[in-house]
């Protein structure tokens, strides 16, 4: 399976500026757990998570003065819309993250999580478990 037959199409993007009680309020709202962070002045994309809202939260910073590109991961490791659910895997293992930015050649389209690849992974997986444990035909 690719990363296009799981990832959300549905892209929240926001800018920099944005407060964080603003961001979490677009992404409780969307039922997302990211945003995309687009700078358009940088020309910059970058994620923040409802992790990293929790971080400044946790460290007794106020959403209402704290902003999205503070608290931007611009180190991002993007995926591509035809890589496997394995190489996104493998991506999100590595470097320690729930979030990959799915990119074509025109921007972001879609977003994926390990939400998204156990979503696509736990059917297949029952399926397969269903058909070893039924009797053979013959």
């Amino acid at each position: 399976m690719l990363v296009r037959d799981a990832m959300s199409s549905l892209v929240l993007t926001i800018g920099p500026a944005h407060t964080l009680r603003q961001a979490a309020t677009l992404m409780s709202a969307r039922r997302v757990g990211s945003a995309v962070v687009l700078d358009p002045d940088a020309h910059h994309l970058g994620i923040l998570t409802e992790r990293d809202i929790l971080n400044s939260l946790g460290a007794g910073q106020d959403p209402d003065l704290e902003t999205a590109g503070a608290h931007t991961t611009t180190d991002v490791v993007f995926a591509a819309p035809d890589w496997t659910l394995e190489e996104a895997a493998e991506a999100m293992a590595h470097g320690g993250f729930r979030h990959l930015i799915v990119l074509d050649g025109r921007g972001p389209v879609g977003v994926v999580s390990v939400r998204d690849v156990l979503r696509c992974w736990a059917p297949a997986r029952r399926r397969t478990a269903a058909a070893a444990a039924a009797p053979a035909a013959g």
